[in-house]
């Protein structure tokens, strides 16, 4: 990035350090979100380029000094081994990153091929990302859900959000999720023992802050219906649960886990929107996919991301060859070795793209 980009960036997070002082700004609880998110965002780079500057202007006057002692001649051969470290660290958090880092997300689980093995995967899918959830400190709620005769879920939807304005939220860790994840196992279902190969979906979108993407009204199918529990037991005596169909593209959405009709629409077309709004930015992505490298979370979603392997306690994710022995411990939400792995190919992937 050329000098005057950087002045550019300084002056940006001066001008957002005044802003979120004036107590008007924080009347406006999102407008203050989004200015608190980018403020946080510039100010590691801030920090590097102060340090950078410091430490050329350390240097400048410790040669000066050095032929005068010793002992300065020696700091500014540390300071000009230090500089080229400090560059390259600014040279990373000025990475282009994805807009939606801080984003919190809409996930569906959806069981596929197996059968009522696959339902209950996706049950044992959805466990997981609630582990995980919780073990971060982010809110998870199951949206809607239709439930497999055996316990599992033929398909769920759910939110899961942070308690806060964050600059990594749940997107920057979840993103690398969607896809096909295989399970071999031997089956609840199966009385011979035989380990059976089955697979779950899981689609992820940033739940847009926003909105950013026009629905029209008549282009909606609104239906409402009773909240039902497992078994398909009615909880509840009115029509609270809402199912929003968008006629133009098909797309389905369901939510009754809210108190009211209103919450429930509401809730349902935050999910749509999400949706929507992956569909088209996946559109724009690939009208410009001969002008730009592909990533790791840009895999097509029928494409086998990662087998879960219980006889081998193995977990392997086949994007970037990534293999342990800890399955049992992944299922009850210890995601981080493989999601580090996936996070650092894609880092490794945008700077290979900014230098090439």
């Amino acid at each position: 990035m050329d000098s005057s980009s950087l002045k550019g960036l300084l002056a940006e997070h001066a001008e957002l350090e005044t802003q979120l002082a004036d107590p008007a700004v924080h009347a406006d609880q999102a407008r203050a979100r989004k200015l608190g998110r980018r403020y946080a965002e510039l100010t590691p780079v801030v920090r590097a380029v102060h340090e950078l500057d410091t430490t050329r202007d350390d240097l400048a006057a410790a040669r000066e000094m050095a032929s005068e002692d010793a002992e300065f001649a020696a700091e500014a051969e540390e300071l000009s081994a230090k500089i080229p470290e400090l560059e390259s660290k600014l040279t990373e958090l000025l990475i282009p990153r994805d807009p939606y880092d801080g984003s919190d997300v809409v996930m569906e689980i959806k069981s596929g091929e197996g059968g009522e093995e696959s339902a209950l995967f996706a049950g044992d899918l959805l466990r997981m990302y609630l582990r995980y959830a919780e073990r971060h400190g982010w809110k998870a709620e199951v949206l809607d859900s239709v439930d497999s005769d055996l316990g599992g879920f033929k398909d769920v939807t759910l939110s899961i959000k942070t308690k806060s304005a964050v600059v990594d939220g749940v997107w920057s860790r979840l993103k690398f999720e969607g896809g096909v994840h295989r399970v071999q196992r031997v089956p609840a279902t199966e009385s011979q023992g035989r380990i059976h190969t089955s697979a779950s979906g899981v689609l992820i979108y940033p739940e847009p802050e926003e909105v950013e993407v026009e629905i029209d009204p008549n282009d909606l199918r609104v239906d409402v219906f009773r909240s039902s529990g497992p078994g398909g037991q009615s909880v509840n005596t009115t029509d609270s649960a809402v199912r929003i169909t968008h006629l133009p593209t098909g797309i389905v959405v369901s939510c009754q886990n809210e108190k009211s009709q209103i919450q429930n629409r509401a809730r349902a077309l935050q999910v749509l929107q999400a949706r929507l709004q992956a569909i088209a930015e996946e559109e724009a992505a690939a009208k410009a996919s001969d002008a730009r490298r592909s990533q790791v979370r840009t895999v097509d979603r029928s494409e086998r991301i990662r087998t879960y392997n219980f006889p081998e306690n193995r977990i392997s994710d086949h994007r970037v060859n990534y293999k342990a022995y800890n399955l049992d411990q992944v299922l009850d939400g210890d995601l981080d070795g493989v999601l580090d792995a996936l996070a650092t190919a894609d880092r490794e992937e945008r700077l290979a793209a900014q230098s090439g």
